[in-house]
C-alpha cells in the first residue's frame, strides 16, 4: 500500500505568505486537486465555471473548513502545531496500523493508494466547534481528511478519528455506498468505525459523537425514538436522527426531537453489544453486510442496562 501524505501544512505557509486574491487556487491546485477524484464523487468540481459558483471552495466552507481568505497571520499558531514532523509520521503510522489490521488478517483491499491531509477548521462553525473543534472525513476510499482547530486536547486525538475514517475507509471498499442508504446502516458504519478506533487507543479516546451522550438518556430516551426509525432512507431523512436535530436543521433538514450525534452514539453501542454478543473481532465484523448485522440486534432496543 502507498499513504500519500499531503503536507497542508506547507501550503498553508503558502497561502499565509500570499496575497488573498491568490489563496483561493492555491487551496484548489496545491491542497485539493489530489483529492479531485473524491470530490468529484460528491459532485464538487475544483473550479466552477461561473464566477462565485459552487466549487471546492464554497463546498470546503459548509463542511466546517477554514476559508482559504481567512488563511493569514492570525493562523500562525495553528499552522506552526500541524507542522509538526512528529504529528505527520504518527498520521502514516496510524493509517498503515489501521489498514494492516486487515491485511494480515488475509483480506485484500482493493485500493492500493491512501491519501491524507489535515485541514485547518474554521472555528466560527458549527459543525466544527460541537465535535470540540475536530471532524473526520473518510468515506471515499483512498482519501481521508482530518479537520481541525488544534488545541492540546484535540491534536491528541487525531490518530483515534483517523482509525475511524480508516475503518471507513476499508468497509466501503467492500460496500458501495447508495443514496438509499437507511438509518440502521449508517449506524451501523458509525457504530463499527468508533468501535475499531477504541480498539486501537482505547475509549478514553472515544470521540464526542459518542462521548457526549449518557448511558441512561441513550437507552431510556434516544433507543425509542431510533428504534421506530431504522428504515428510514436518504441522508436528507436520517441527518437528524444521526447527527440530531441541531445539525439537521442548520442543513435545512426536519428535526426528530434528538441530540447532539445521538445516531452515532447508539450505532457505537449497537456494535459494541454485536461484538460482545457473538464473539466476533471488529475487523471480521467491518466487512459484514448490515442486514445481517441487524438480526442480533432484537436484544439490544428494550435492555436498558446496556453499558
Amino acid at each position: 500500500m502507498n499513504i500519500i501524505l499531503i503536507r497542508s501544512d506547507e501550503i498553508y505557509k503558502n497561502m499565509m505568505n500570499s496575497s488573498i486574491e491568490k489563496r483561493d487556487d492555491i487551496y484548489r491546485y496545491e491542497m485539493m486537486k489530489p483529492f479531485e477524484f473524491k470530490w468529484s464523487c460528491i459532485n464538487v468540481p475544483i473550479k466552477s465555471m461561473q464566477k462565485n459558483g459552487y466549487d471546492v471552495i464554497m463546498a470546503s466552507k459548509m463542511l466546517g473548513f477554514l476559508p482559504p481568505s481567512e488563511v493569514d497571520t492570525t493562523q500562525r499558531k495553528n499552522i506552526e502545531i500541524i507542522s509538526n514532523e512528529g504529528l505527520w509520521k504518527e498520521c502514516e503510522d496510524t493509517i498503515k496500523l489501521s489498514l494492516e489490521r486487515f491485511t494480515k488478517l488475509g483480506y485484500e483491499l482493493p485500493v492500493n493508494d491512501y491519501r491524507f491531509s489535515i485541514v485547518l477548521g474554521n472555528p466560527k462553525s458549527p459543525y466544527i466547534s460541537m465535535s470540540d473543534g475536530y471532524i473526520g472525513d473518510g468515506g471515499i476510499p483512498g482519501y481521508i481528511f482530518i479537520g481541525i482547530v488544534p488545541n492540546e486536547y484535540n491534536i491528541r486525538r487525531i490518530p483515534a478519528a483517523l482509525a475511524h475514517e480508516c475503518n471507513h475507509n476499508v468497509r466501503f471498499q467492500f460496500e458501495k455506498w447508495k443514496n438509499d442508504v437507511t438509518l440502521a446502516e449508517m449506524m451501523i458504519c458509525e457504530g463499527l468505525a468508533e468501535n475499531f478506533a477504541t480498539s486501537l487507543f482505547g475509549e478514553e479516546m472515544i470521540g464526542p459523537w459518542v462521548s457526549k451522550t449518557d448511558i441512561n438518556t441513550l437507552n431510556n430516551y434516544i433507543k425509542p425514538i431510533i428504534k421506530e426509525a431504522l428504515d428510514v432512507q436518504g441522508l436528507p431523512n436520517i441527518s437528524a436522527y444521526l447527527w440530531g436535530d441541531e445539525f439537521a436543521q442548520l442543513q435545512g433538514y426536519f428535526p426528530v426531537g434528538l441530540p447532539y450525534c445521538a445516531g452515532y452514539a447508539c450505532g457505537y453501542y449497537m456494535i459494541k453489544h454485536y461484538l460482545q454478543k457473538t464473539g466476533k473481532s471488529i475487523e471480521e465484523a467491518t466487512l459484514i453486510p448490515a442486514s445481517e448485522i441487524m438480526k442480533e440486534m432484537d436484544d439490544f432496543w428494550d435492555n436498558t442496562s446496556l453499558q
